[in-house]
């Protein structure tokens, strides 16, 4: 059995995400996804850990339990609410040596640095120059990171950090809540890149890769929207049903700067190709929607479907990762 499993064993799940106290949490993680991220981070007895989204405090007993009694751990969100009862929550079961603070995960956290591993609950717009230079020579961040400028496209990376400098050693399928500088209350919307939402008659958002050429009404962000909302075209996918982790990551290392993604009715994602005055976008559940059935958009989705097709509907593991260093960090690159 793995040091997770076993720690697992320890530390009931339903103890912190639905505590008697503080009753059910939304703030929380696949338990078997934080399993598998734990087991990825490789942590040792005595080790010295921090990881960015408390949630609902369970991710942290897991690790408390990995480092041991003489390890430490740094659990940090911005949202003071979940710090303060998942320290609560610890203390109760008689872990004293995790510390929960209320901060932007972003800039990391040097009080208590350097970190033998650093790992991630939620997403930020790129990996933090910060997060590489509080990690020890050797160390290891498991994070999810963005592969394009639009929401919900992300992989969670294994990076090993060598001289001060970072290397990309795998990529699998996940990825968590946006980062944000505030708490989030909405956890159906995403936390960043959205450039118009509405909120009646029905939610909805998009987002576009394409902003910087948009006004600053969001004019052109407003009207792809409406025009995907508003008797728009609609067609089945004549492929097999999508395979989302797949066809996100395909459409995001196609680097065009027209890449949209939207959100037209609860749970159902959209990906696809806009314009100023064009727009098609397929949902995850094989509906393909667009301004008109002879839209230059829907062209172009067609032909970036067929691509994925031909491809083989290639998985996010098996593309090959880079970053790139960009201003305070480091953008993540896909590529086949």
């Amino acid at each position: 059995m793995s040091a997770v499993a076993l720690a697992a064993e320890t530390v009931s799940e339903r103890y912190y995400t639905h505590h008697e106290g503080r009753g059910a949490t939304p703030h929380r993680s696949n338990p078997a996804v934080i399993h598998r991220e734990l087991t990825t981070l490789d942590v040792e007895s005595g080790m010295n850990v921090v990881e960015f989204g408390t949630g609902s405090g369970y991710s942290g007993a897991l690790l408390a339990e990995l480092v041991g009694p003489t390890g430490q751990v740094t659990s940090l969100d911005i949202d003071t609410y979940l710090t303060r009862w998942a320290g609560l929550i610890h203390h109760q079961r008689g872990v004293d040596h995790v510390r929960c603070h209320a901060a932007d995960g972003t800039g990391g956290f040097p009080e208590r640095a350097p970190y033998d591993r650093m790992v991630a609950w939620c997403t930020p717009p790129l990996l933090p120059g910060a997060w590489v230079d509080q990690v020890v020579d050797g160390g290891l961040i498991v994070a999810p990171l963005p592969i394009a400028a639009v929401p919900n496209m992300t992989v969670v990376a294994k990076i090993r950090v060598t001289g001060g400098k970072p290397t990309v050693e795998e990529v699998f399928t996940g990825g968590y809540i946006e980062a944000t500088s505030s708490p989030k209350t909405d956890l159906d919307l995403p936390g960043r890149w959205v450039d118009w939402e509405n909120r009646v008659p029905a939610p909805s958002w998009i987002s576009i890769a394409w902003r910087s050429e948009d006004d600053h009404l969001h004019t052109g962000a407003r009207t792809a929207l409406e025009r995907l909302l508003k008797d728009a075209h609609t067609e089945p996918y004549a492929g097999a049903e999508i395979d989302l982790p797949s066809w996100r990551t395909f459409a995001a290392t196609l680097g065009d700067h027209r890449l949209t993604m939207a959100g037209l009715s609860p749970d159902l994602w959209a990906i696809g190709h806009t314009t100023t005055t064009t727009a098609a976008v397929i949902q995850q559940d094989g509906t393909i929607l667009a301004d008109a059935p002879d839209s230059p958009s829907l062209t172009v989705l067609r032909d970036w479907l067929k691509q994925w097709e031909d491809a083989g509907r290639p998985a996010p593991a098996t593309y090959t990762p880079a970053l790139v260093r960009t201003g305070d960090g480091w953008d993540l690159r896909l590529s086949r």
